[in-house]
């Protein structure tokens, strides 16, 4: 039995590591408001893509920082995903509560958008170069700071 666990361990760890981010991740998604955001359609510029949820704390903590940092800037666009399992209309009323400057859409915690890793833990927001590639990754609330220190490092 040992070494049965042990050879599915060295399999295991000798298996490619694939990152389930594609390089340069498509994303489709109708907003709240009935519009649709296509982050192709962004080349150019650069995307803030947010996972968040009303009952996280730092989610709605940076949100006026992420809505700031996108008024400011010219060649900043940012997209909310809301991943959580409620009602649109409890969503709507928490933005309504906590406006924010960027559209947000809700995405299914069961099947989240193909081209992203399922976050693990709130907030993950993904910074996306204007060539369309995956910049950084963080988990945990950004800022200006944080935003604009990744943008210069042109990741």
């Amino acid at each position: 039995m040992i070494a049965r666990l042990l050879a599915v361990a060295a399999l295991a760890l000798s298996a490619p590591v694939v990152a389930a981010t594609a390089a340069k991740p498509e994303l489709k998604v109708t907003t709240l408001d009935g519009k649709p955001f296509d982050l192709a359609a962004q080349r150019g510029k650069w995307v803030i893509v947010n996972y968040w949820a009303t009952w996280c704390v730092p989610c709605i903590k940076e949100m006026p920082d992420i809505s700031a940092f996108v008024k400011s800037r010219k060649d900043v666009a940012a997209i909310g995903l809301a991943f959580e399992d409620t009602e649109k209309k409890d969503i709507e009323a928490f933005v309504g509560k906590h406006p924010v400057a960027y559209p947000i859409a809700q995405v299914d915690v069961t099947a989240p958008p193909k081209d992203f890793d399922a976050p693990t833990g709130l907030p993950t927001t993904y910074l996306i170069a204007p060539d369309g590639h995956v910049a950084h990754r963080f988990v945990g609330p950004v800022d200006e700071a944080k935003l604009s220190a990744a943008m210069a490092k042109g990741e």
